[in-house]
């Protein structure tokens, strides 16, 4: 999947091959039952072009990776534990990511908002409240 992902683009089976083939020996026959394989379980798309067929993933690895993740966190008799242990296995820059993802899925709002940030509530005014708001 990594090297599927890895072309942003549909692939064929010797195009994984070739770019296999530059850190090891393996065969055409091999990457062909890797695909199909990988097809058959739904995580491929593919499309036929002449001979070949042309693979893609069906979901970014992003998304597969969240879903992983949800998986496992379901399989837990006590989620709130899985994500405390989770996260004291997280690095600072992890945890920071992670702040940052919850903040974009706006599940929790900055706790402090930065001044500088907030809109003008005068916009007209250039920020000062004219005389009908004294």
């Amino acid at each position: 999947m990594t090297r599927v992902w890895q072309w942003n683009r549909p692939v064929t089976v010797r195009e994984v091959l070739q770019d296999l083939q530059s850190e090891r020996d393996i065969a055409y026959t091999t990457v062909m039952t890797v695909l199909d394989k990988l097809y058959r379980k739904g995580w491929l798309r593919r499309d036929q072009v002449g001979r070949a067929y042309r693979y893609e993933p069906v979901s970014s690895r992003e998304a597969y990776t969240a879903a992983l993740m949800n998986d496992a966190w379901a399989t837990s008799d006590n989620p709130a534990a899985a994500l405390v242990h989770f996260f004291g296995l997280m690095s600072p820059e992890q945890r920071e990511a992670l702040r940052d993802a919850l903040r974009v899925a706006a599940v929790f709002p900055d706790p402090e908002p930065d001044p500088e940030r907030l809109p003008d509530p005068h916009p007209d005014t250039g920020g000062t409240p004219g005389p009908s708001a004294r």
